[in-house]
């Protein structure tokens, strides 16, 4: 059974801007340029679902507007405390030049406009808590991403202290894990100290916003990239920029159901790995496009998971 609401949903979009790109979830544009202004980019949060890699057939109508949401009002917080700057500019589609008044109207919600910047090819991962391929590494070898923990731990366990486990960029399937010292030979040791610092301070402060909001989070990722000057090119300036601390970045879970030793009822869409993996368990499907048809279940509870998520946070 498909969503009797996809009808409302933004799967994809189709502005008269050259040179869209496509991501699992987002379309970017650039902007066409302004005399005396930097390149600007358009970041439209679609309602489009990824899992395993694979961009499923239905959308969930208002996911990318929860995402948005999310995302901004954490660019907020990380511009009030200070420690970089941000690539943000506008959540306005009145300020994107060229469109009709019906296009402006289907953005409303679920758009960034952002300043353009040359992206330091590197996910700057922190983890507050054992999870995921970390505690996979962790049941192996007593490490994540290479750095010796304390026997012991359980599943979902909080760390002696957050880590930084940086890992690559990859435009197709998976970011790889690498060491802190691989980054550096990848990208310059000063830049990767920096860039570690400011995600551990980021993750710490927004960790204890979110833990004063019943929320706990338990690892996300950030990105950032140096901004464009006027001709494009790139300059000595850092900013951070894509999406920051949503449930599609980061792993949050509420505080008042945690227990350590067992997977956690994440804010996000565990919901549809969930019914996936029981697809591929059955036989049903092999993890490749174009991928199963949610139930229409399956959508209306992982969309209240990221309203709750959202309501809780902003």
């Amino acid at each position: 059974m498909t969503s009797n609401n996809t009808q409302t949903a933004i799967k994809s979009t189709d502005l008269p801007y050259p040179g869209r790109r496509q991501g699992k979830v987002r379309d970017v544009y650039p902007i066409p340029a302004v005399d005396g202004q930097a390149p600007r980019l358009l970041i439209v949060a679609s309602d489009r679902v990824s899992a395993f890699d694979v961009v499923l057939p239905d959308p969930m109508p208002g996911k990318g507007v929860l995402l948005t949401k999310i995302s901004t009002g954490f660019f907020d917080f990380v511009r009030d405390l200070n420690l970089v700057p941000d690539h943000l500019l506008s959540t306005n589609p009145a300020d994107l030049p060229g469109l009709s008044e019906e296009e402006r109207s289907s953005l409303e919600g679920r758009i960034m406009i952002g300043r353009a910047a040359k992206v330091v090819p590197i996910e700057c991962v922190v983890r507050g808590h054992i999870a995921g391929s970390g505690w996979k590494e962790y049941q192996k070898s007593g490490t994540v991403c290479g750095i010796p923990l304390p026997e012991g731990l359980q599943l979902s366990d909080r760390l002696p202290e957050p880590l930084f486990t940086p890992s690559t960029k990859a435009d197709e399937g998976h970011d790889e894990n690498i060491s802190f010292e691989t980054a550096c030979d990848l990208v310059g040791k000063e830049l990767m100290t920096k860039l570690r610092d400011l995600s551990l301070e980021i993750y710490t402060k927004a960790a204890a916003y979110a833990a004063e909001r019943g929320i706990i989070l338990a690892d996300t990722k950030f990105e950032f990239g140096h901004a464009l000057d006027l001709e494009g090119n790139p300059t000595d300036e850092l900013i951070i920029i894509d999406e920051v601390l949503t449930p599609d970045s980061s792993r949050f879970w509420p505080a008042d159901d945690f227990e350590p030793g067992r997977e956690q009822a994440s804010f996000d869409k565990q919901i549809v790995r969930n019914w996936l993996q029981s697809e591929v368990d059955e036989g049903r499907w092999d993890k490749t496009a174009p991928g199963p048809i949610l139930p229409d279940e399956v959508i209306q509870k992982t969309l209240a998971r990221y309203r709750e998520a959202a309501d809780l946070l902003f």
